[in-house]
């Protein structure tokens, strides 16, 4: 059913676990290097893997005896753990994003915007949230990210660095917020 409050949090967590704003930097320079962004491609193929494993991903876990309820703990303490890098500065994960393709769909697509971190959180925002609202909020959030690939050398003029390092603080504590809340919700059931 829908749900207009599920949608925005289910909105904001994926932006918050995306974290496209402070990707910007690292698209501007994949653009220096390879030349240009290819942006409906790296959207498309994002949206790919993240509504595949949304409906397949449960299907996965169950091959390993997994139950849904642990993979969402498991997400929001990488939840966390992403909230905490945004928060303090400090890099928790390898970034495998240095070798950049000649397309450079690959290091956007994946792992920059449909990465492990988003994997995790969407299987547990499907234990949580109906799964109309959670693709609704995927949408969104491929629409943000298309919008960011298509303007980040204009993004980069206007925010600035100082920008883009605020809104990673913000979003990171929003991150943390909703990893305590994902983790009391499975951890005491």
């Amino acid at each position: 059913m829908l749900n207009i409050k599920e949608i925005l949090s289910v909105t904001l967590i994926l932006f918050s676990v995306i974290d496209i704003i402070s990707s910007v930097p690292l698209i501007i320079d994949l653009r220096k290097k390879a030349g240009h962004i290819q942006s409906e491609k790296a959207t498309l193929i994002s949206a790919v893997i993240m509504i595949v494993f949304l409906f397949l991903g449960e299907g996965i876990l169950n091959l390993f005896g997994i139950d849904v309820g642990s993979f969402a703990i498991a997400g929001a303490i990488i939840m966390f753990l992403i909230g905490m890098e945004m928060v303090l500065g400090l890099q928790f994960f390898k970034n495998d994003t240095e070798n950049v393709s000649s397309h450079s769909v690959v290091p956007i697509a994946f792992p920059l915007i449909a990465g492990a971190g988003t994997m995790t959180t969407l299987l547990s925002l499907r234990a949580e949230y109906d799964t109309v609202n959670v693709l609704i909020g995927i949408v969104i959030n491929l629409l943000f990210v298309y919008l960011v690939l298509k303007t980040s050398g204009w993004l980069e003029r206007k925010i600035g660095n100082g920008g883009f390092v605020i809104l990673r603080k913000v979003f990171g504590v929003i991150l943390l917020s909703i990893a305590i809340k994902l983790f009391k919700n499975h951890w005491f059931i």
